[in-house]
């Protein structure tokens, strides 16, 4: 019997006891894992707790802190506090209430002057206009025959300038042309009331009052008029309105002299 077995027998027992031995290194290596597990958990647990005992100590003492300034606060007096603030408050608002004043002067001062500068940029836009409307209706005059419508002419330019005694002598001129003798004696005195050494204004009032036959008063202003430009000496002989002083013995004493002679 012993002939007929070929393999031993305690090969199955090793299998046996081989497989025994896994199993129980595998049973050893999960209590292992759960013990490292378990000693995990418990070491983030103590981290987590002494970060909450931190933390709360810190705002615990954060607490404290405000409630010793507060109660300082207090036993130094809130009312004080109070009063500073509106102290601050006034000389902020004083401080800004000025600053809002010297903008507002600098602000009407700039306006103020932008203002003056405007009229006087319209007064010398209205001036130079004036002028060249002026000069365009002395070349018209120039040009016109009749003397009523220079008279015309002379009354536009009075209209821009009411104070241009050239305007005024020239036509008191046209009148005295057309036979308005007084309103030409007028009108010269007008222009000699708005400038007492212009020479063509009394030349043209003498021509009035020598139409009026005021021979005196004619004399007295051909001298004054002479004085004043003594190239008006050549016009006597050939101003048809003095015909009627032709007669006249002072106007010929007075036309027989020279201009370095003549006495007012």
């Amino acid at each position: 019997m012993s002939n007929t077995i070929e393999t031993p027998l305690y090969k199955p027992l090793i299998e046996r006891y081989i497989l025994d031995e896994i199993k129980s290194l595998r049973q050893d290596n999960q209590r292992l894992k759960g013990e490292l597990a378990k000693q995990i958990a418990e070491a983030r647990l103590d981290s987590s707790d002494r970060a909450i005992q931190y933390t709360t100590s810190t705002v615990n003492n954060i607490f404290y802190i405000i409630t010793a300034a507060a109660s300082l606060l207090v036993l130094l007096g809130w009312r004080s506090l109070n009063d500073i603030k509106k102290s601050i408050k006034i000389d902020t608002a004083k401080k800004i209430q000025t600053l809002t004043g010297d903008y507002e002067k600098r602000l009407q001062q700039i306006e103020n002057k932008m203002v003056e500068r405007s009229k006087i940029i319209i007064n010398n836009q209205q001036e130079i206009s004036n002028t060249n409307s002026i000069h365009s209706l002395w070349m018209r005059a120039g040009l016109e025959k009749s003397e009523e419508d220079k008279i015309s002419i002379y009354d536009e330019i009075l209209e821009i300038n009411p104070n241009d005694i050239e305007a005024m002598t020239y036509k008191a001129d046209a009148l005295l042309e057309i036979g308005e003798v007084r309103w030409a004696l007028n009108l010269s005195n007008i222009a000699i009331e708005h400038d007492d050494e212009y020479s063509l204004a009394y030349w043209q009032r003498a021509c009035a009052y020598a139409q009026l036959d005021r021979q005196a008063e004619a004399i007295k202003d051909i001298q004054k008029a002479i004085s004043l430009s003594d190239t008006l000496n050549e016009e006597i002989l050939n101003e048809k309105h003095f015909d009627k002083l032709r007669n006249n013995e002072q106007f010929q004493a007075f036309v027989s002299k020279p201009v370095n002679e003549i006495v007012i």
